[in-house]
């Protein structure tokens, strides 16, 4: 019994001893872990994840690199840092790692033209963004992700109707007559960008959440290999492709609500009615004028507009294929009433691979479904100066369609009168269908013999189809007051427009790393074809022809023209000891735009770049993570024209005049000859750049300054015809001189990273400044230079001038005396050449459209879940002629009253100003319209492990244009008119709430 007692306590014994044993073992597991993360240089890594594999428990290096966390001890502890590959070691109270850097990541590529190079052997001006980091507010075209995100970069929306088109300018324009937009590259294919009928913005073929990249090309150096279409810069748009991997499934989709927030400040009816009764007295003519109603008719034109925005993506590879698919739909309400977008958009790509991706193969198909509702945009200018103690509708069953407008003592409408706004709107129907396509498919052979050489075959298209009405109902008032016949007949116009750009690139490459030296040689050929056949039939009505006896459509002009671009192209790259880098690239283009004895142009560039972190006396500076200097010089082309594809043939117009000449019986219309140059040639535009690149703190901190001059020779310039020359028209040829240039710089941080917060910020900043130097064949002292720039209310005033030694598109007025208490005096402007008198000679030159200097500003700071966003840009030396205010500030004469009995809204400033008549060019309308805006701010929140682990879903809120600071006296500083603002569609302020859904 004893020995069984004893057995037992012996069992117990060992059991709690074991159990000692055992909770010792599993306390002894949990270490501290002290540890200190470096790259290969011995430089601390800032902000490295640091995490226990296999769960959510980690921590971030310090300021010095080091960590520190609780773990068991046979734990495995993951290491990662953006640019560097993840490494994995075993859990220790004390670890020393040393990360090294991922070839694969800090070897990126850069898309240029015909071909790619990493990342740090760029020699050019070369900007790449990633669309995907873009601080983003509502966007309906590629060119709204553009907005303030690039030194050089200016883009600026045509007002805010749906799909507004966009002028996108690099660096300044360097052409006055001929076209000042960049070459735009989509997936390989240089597209069309002259505009397609009924379609406001051609960028608009792409759904913003499709594209991955742009790719900005600036100086010459980089986009001289595109020769003749390159003055104004290129813009490369990569759409996104699939991956390998599960599939994977994005949904993008908003709703938003856009408002009118802001209006011109013009009269309403209580201060109009006091406003007339004080200026003309309360019984006169004026007076009875007045009606018994109040209308806001900026409110009735207006709305709040509901729009919505979706997007599906699925991707993902089947056995050497990767692919993407995406469809899109967009329904966009503009603020103005009956403005509508509706599109679907699709895109597929797919990348099959061969002989062990020796043949690689990318296809790609991009299509539009577009449909407008464009709304009357004059309304907004007639809202501006209608009656406003006039009301919306009347009573009248013979005219208007129950409209309010003027009518005689003999009970018939007043043809004269200003049109009701409303109706403008109502009773106008401007609807357009549009299809277009974009396609192209890349072959690339590397070759099983020489596999340093490659060949590549790209051939691709773009094709649009684009149809139109524009109907104006019978009867309604704009049928009395304006149009073709202001009988009351309506209108039915009709359009059709077929274009086709086909395309066929082909080149070969050869790259070899031979000891010190990096050679990569490209030589190629280009084809590309541009076809375009429009057609259009008179603006007949059914009621007209039923008048006049004849079918309803009558059918009108029938146009074809097509052009040819044929080139040889080639570059080299040569890199030395992989710090000093030459590329040269060549390329002779042939176009049929011009005379065959003059038609081929040779557009060289060099460019030379030194790694200068990569010597010795910098390589152990830890905090310097990039220098690099750049030189470049090249010259480019241009042969966009614009109006023509056979500006040096002899052509011949019918007379304008309707004249006709008769032969017996027989009436033959009389034609003019228009005005030619058969010597007509390329516009040439000379760059020279210098350029920094730098990085700091392991690519925490960088950027890049750049300074440019660019001159352009040869301007295809619109000159006027000597009179007894028996031309029609003015002539385009080559003649002037046009200078540019800037400054710009750039930077981009990451100044916190932990393991909650996340700041990413950047900025950038440009400085232009274009003259003209020569605008003449031959010096004349009297040309004071090309005068342009129609304004409203004054026929044959003009406000603009291209003139020597200015930049172009300046204002040319007379310089306004005022008062001492600073009040403009009317009819007094400074006489200049003191000759006691005021007239034409004393006008000027004074300020000018385009800005001095302007920026962008984005950030974008997470915590945890949470993301917060915003983007500011900046315009700064800017001015604009207020025709708004021009046209609608004088009150004496017809100005404000017409004899056949209707008034006309005054802008609230008359009461100031106090101008009898009209002083269209006074400099007084001349604004300062720097500005300073902030185009979105956005809060969101992302949920992770929706469903399971791989999904996550973000809800975010979104304005845009919340606010505007600036002196500007009208309604938006911001236009696109070179400079003259007449009669803009306000911008409007849009609430946004979104989802983004990855599966």
């Amino acid at each position: 019994m004893k020995e069984k007692i004893h057995s037992c306590k012996v069992r117990i014994i060992l059991s709690v001893a074991m159990g000692l044993l055992f909770s010792l073992g599993v306390f002894a597991q949990q270490i501290t872990v002290k540890g200190h993360v470096k790259d290969a240089s011995g430089i601390p890594i800032i902000g490295a994840n640091v995490v226990i594999k296999g769960s959510t428990i980690g921590s971030v290096t310090d300021l010095d690199g080091n960590f520190q966390l609780q773990a068991p001890q046979d734990a495995t502890i993951s290491i990662s840092f953006v640019g560097y590959k993840p490494t994995e070691v075993k859990a220790a109270p004390v670890l020393m790692v040393v990360l090294q850097e991922d070839a694969v990541m800090l070897e990126g590529t850069v898309v240029i033209g015909y071909g790619s190079v990493k990342k740090e052997d760029v020699t050019g001006s070369v900007l790449a963004i990633d669309a995907d980091k873009l601080t983003k507010g509502m966007a309906t075209s590629a060119s709204d992700l553009l907005v303030g995100k690039a030194a050089g970069v200016s883009v600026v929306t045509d007002g805010g109707a749906p799909g507004a088109s966009a002028a996108i300018r690099i660096r300044g324009g360097s052409s006055m007559s001929a076209s000042n937009d960049p070459l735009i590259v989509i997936d390989g294919v240089p597209v069309d960008n002259q505009g397609i009928s009924g379609m406001s913005n051609p960028l608009a073929t792409v759904h913003p959440s499709d594209i991955a990249t742009f790719t900005i090309l600036k100086d010459a150096s980089a986009t001289a290999i595109y020769g003749s279409r390159a003055s104004n810069g290129v813009i490369i748009i990569t759409t996104k492709t699939g991956k390998t991997g599960r599939v994977k499934v994005d949904y993008n989709g908003s709703f938003s609500v856009s408002t009118k927030y802001n209006e011109v400040s013009v009269m309403d009816s209580e201060t109009f009615r006091n406003f007339v009764t004080t200026k003309f007295g309360a019984g006169s003519n004026q007076a009875k004028a007045l009606g018994n109603t109040s209308t806001n008719w900026q409110d009735q034109i207006f709305r709040t507009a509901y729009s919505t925005d979706h997007n599906v993506s699925i991707s993902g590879a089947i056995p050497n294929m990767p692919y993407r698919a995406s469809v899109a739909y967009t329904n966009e309400n503009g603020i103005l009433k009956t403005s509508n977008l509706e599109r679907v958009t699709g895109s597929l790509s797919a990348n099959p691979n061969f002989f062990d991706k020796k043949l690689n193969i990318n296809l790609n198909v991009k299509g539009v479904y577009n449909t407008n509702r464009f709304a009357n945009q004059g309304a907004i200018g007639m809202a501006t100066q209608f009656d406003p103690t006039q009301p919306v509708y009347m009573d009248n069953n013979n005219y208007g369609n129950g409209y309010f407008f003027y009518m005689k003592t003999d009970g018939k409408p007043v043809d004269i009168a200003l049109t009701n706004p409303v109706a403008m709107l109502e009773q106008r129907n401007d609807e357009s269908t549009v299809y277009r396509s974009i396609g192209n498919a890349q072959i690339d052979y590397r070759m099983h013999f020489l596999p340093d050489l490659r060949a590549n075959l790209n051939v691709g298209y773009d094709v649009s189809k684009s149809e139109g009405d524009v109907i104006i109902a019978d009867n309604s008032p704009m049928t009395y007051t304006s149009g073709n016949f202001k009988q009351g007949f309506g209108e039915n116009t009709y359009y059709y427009q077929l274009k086709r750009n086909t395309l066929l690139d082909f080149y070969l490459n050869y790259a070899k790393e031979i000891g010190i030296n990096n050679i990569d040689v490209m030589a190629g050929y280009s084809w590309q074809h541009f076809y375009n056949s429009t057609k259009n039939r008179y603006p007949y009505s059914a009621a007209f022809a039923q008048s006049k006896g004849e079918e309803f459509y009558k059918e009108g002009d029938e146009y074809e023209s097509e052009n040819y671009l044929i080139s040889f192209f080639g570059r080299l790259n040569y890199t030395l000891l992989n710090r000093y880098l030459v590329t040269f690239t060549l390329r002779n283009d042939g176009s049929s735009r011009f005379n065959p004895d003059g038609r081929w142009g040779l557009f060289p560039s060099v460019a030379l770049a030194w790694k200068m972190n990569e010597e010795a006396f910098l390589k152990d500076v830890d905090a310097l993570s990039d220098l690099k200097l750049r030189l470049g010089y090249g010259i480019t082309g241009q042969q966009n024209l614009g109006s023509s594809d056979y500006p040096y043939m002899a052509r011949y117009m019918y007379s304008k005049a309707g004249a006709n000449y008769y032969f017996g019986d027989t009436k033959y219309s009389l034609i003019a000859p228009l005005a030619y140059d058969e010597n007509l040639k390329w516009e040439e535009t000379t760059t020279w750049n210098a350029g920094l690149d730098y990085g700091f703190l392991n690519g925490r901190i960088t950027g890049a300054l750049d300074f440019y001059f660019r001159e352009t020779k040869d301007l295809l310039n619109t000159v006027s015809v000597a009179a007894g020359t028996n031309f029609s028209n003015q002539l385009l040829t080559n003649v002037g001189t046009l200078e540019n240039k800037g400054v710009e710089f750039s930077i981009n941080a990451h100044p916190v990273v932990t393991k909650d917060w996340d700041w990413t910020i950047g900025y950038n900043i440009s400085y232009n400044k274009n003259t003209i130097t020569k605008m003449t064949l031959n010096d004349d002292p009297n040309y004071v230079g090309a005068i342009h720039g129609g304004i409203d209310g004054g026929t044959g005033f003009n406000a603009l001038i291209h003139a020597v030694g200015k930049p172009f598109n300046s204002f040319y007025v007379y310089e306004q005396v005022y008062t001492p208490e600073g009040v403009p005096v009317e009819g007094a402007y400074v006489d200049q050449n003191g000759d006691g008198k005021t007239d034409e000679k004393d006008l000027i030159t004074y300020k000018k459209a385009a800005p001095d200097v302007f920026m962008g500003f984005s950030s974008q700071l997470s915590y945890k879940n949470w993301d917060f966003a915003f983007a500011l840009r900046a315009s700064l030396g800017n001015y604009a002629y207020n025709n708004i205010q021009s046209q609608r500030e004088a009150w004496g004469g017809s100005q404000m009253y017409d004899q056949t009995g209707f008034l006309k809204n005054r802008v609230t400033t008359a009461e100031y100003t106090n101008f009898n008549n009209a002083r269209y060019l006074s400099n007084y309308y001349i604004q300062n319209a720097s500005f300073l805006r902030m185009d979105n701010i956005s809060i969101g929140y992302t949920f992770n492990k929706v469903f399971t682990k791989d999904q996550k879903a973000r809800v975010y809120a979104t304005v845009q244009n919340p606010f505007v600071i600036t002196k500007y006296d009208g309604l938006d500083p911001e236009f696109n008119n070179n400079g003259i603002d007449n009669n803009i569609y306000p911008r409007p302020r849009v609430y946004m709430i979104g989802l983004s859904l990855n599966f």
